[in-house]
């Protein structure tokens, strides 16, 4: 379902927490080109190793993007929320993309093609300089997830993911509920274990008391006890 003159002024994100810094005759130019999606649950925006032609800015919903790594199995890279970019470094970079995207849940994405926005970086200097911190605070996680994969325990991973899951997408009128519905074998995607160790170790947090687990749902009942099994480093 596309809609192609969607006034970038009606989305629920405008001016967007990327395009904030851009001049408004910037914004306007790539609001006048850019169409805008229905994506449902499970639809995959771009696929890995394909050509990129434009960037994706999410509206409303929830995005992961993931990378097919050895024998075909899925590890999540990152999750993403509304206001969000993705696909900017394929394009930036001029090669394939190095993951997939694919919508966790119904969401409206926002598409502006390849030589509009190249354009209007190349004229916008603070949007270049926001482009730039963008890409260096992704480098930054992803050096900081390296490391914790090498070195922390699987249980500080599991309740440092449950933290960035909170901190992502916030949480559900109860305020305790992870407002996102991931399997069992996503989460263990993220926190970079197996299936049954996520399954067993959430069942232990329950066990615990630390959390909740009702249906799909993840219910955190001592947010200051997960923070303190994380062992999250200042």
């Amino acid at each position: 379902m596309l809609s192609d003159h969607t006034e970038c002024r009606f989305c629920s994100k405008y001016p967007g927490e990327v395009f904030s810094s851009a001049s408004p005759a910037h914004v306007a130019e790539l609001a006048n080109v850019k169409q805008c999606r229905i994506y449902k649950k499970g639809q995959e925006i771009f696929q890995e190793g394909a050509h990129p032609y434009g960037i994706y800015c999410i509206n409303t919903g929830k995005v992961k993007l993931s990378h097919s790594g050895d024998e075909g199995r899925e590890q999540i890279i990152r999750l993403v929320k509304p206001g969000d970019l993705i696909g900017y470094k394929a394009l930036i970079s001029n090669e394939p993309y190095t993951a997939t995207a694919t919508v966790l849940e119904d969401s409206a994405v926002c598409f502006i093609p390849r030589d509009v926005f190249l354009q209007v970086l190349q004229k916008d200097t603070a949007l270049s300089l926001r482009m730039m911190q963008i890409l260096t605070s992704e480098l930054r996680r992803a050096e900081v997830k390296i490391t914790h994969l090498a070195q922390k325990p699987v249980r500080e991973r599991l309740a440092e993911t449950l933290l960035t899951l909170k901190e992502t997408y916030g949480v559900e009128a109860d305020g305790e509920t992870i407002n996102v519905t991931l399997s069992r074998e996503e989460i263990a995607n993220l926190v970079g274990t197996a299936t049954e160790s996520a399954i067993r170790l959430l069942s232990e947090f329950k066990k615990e008391k630390v959390i909740d687990l009702p249906g799909k749902k993840i219910r955190i009942l001592q947010l200051q006890k997960l923070i303190n099994m994380a062992n999250l480093q200042d």
